[in-house]
């Protein structure tokens, strides 16, 4: 568990420098999209493995429903990154990202809100304790 948290540590970090770098270069006002494949082409370039999009199905009693939720990017299958572009975060965007921990069984999650004047101001790492 002491390992996975290292790991998990280490992952965000280089994906808070690579968010850092973007918002620096761009600075906010571009769309989520943009920041996207600005992000998934800094942590890649890096080695990291990266998965935009992904697909999170809902498991309920035995049945798989493809319901259309979608990670905005995932790193080395641990790390789920949600993007946002708002003035503000709010609860629900906290909440979305909490359930696609718990629907993924993932332990670590990044909210990035690239609206924000400072990123830092705009960022915040949950984890769900699953282990």
């Amino acid at each position: 568990m002491v390992i996975l948290a290292m790991l998990n540590a280490h992952i965000t970090e280089k994906i808070i420098a690579a968010a850092i770098r973007i918002h620096t270069a761009l600075g906010p006002g571009l769309l989520e999209s943009a920041y996207r494949e600005c992000l998934c082409f800094e942590l890649s370039s890096e080695g990291w493995i990266v998965e935009k999009e992904k697909i999170l199905p809902v498991i309920y009693k035995g049945i798989t429903l493809v319901h259309g939720y979608r990670i905005d990017i995932l790193v080395d299958n641990r790390v789920v990154i949600e993007l946002k572009t708002v003035e503000e975060l709010h609860r629900a965007h906290y909440q979305q990202l909490l359930t696609y921990l718990r629907l993924g069984k993932f332990n670590t999650g990044l909210l990035i809100n690239f609206q924000a004047a400072r990123i830092k101001d705009g960022l915040k790492r949950i984890t769900n304790g699953v282990s």
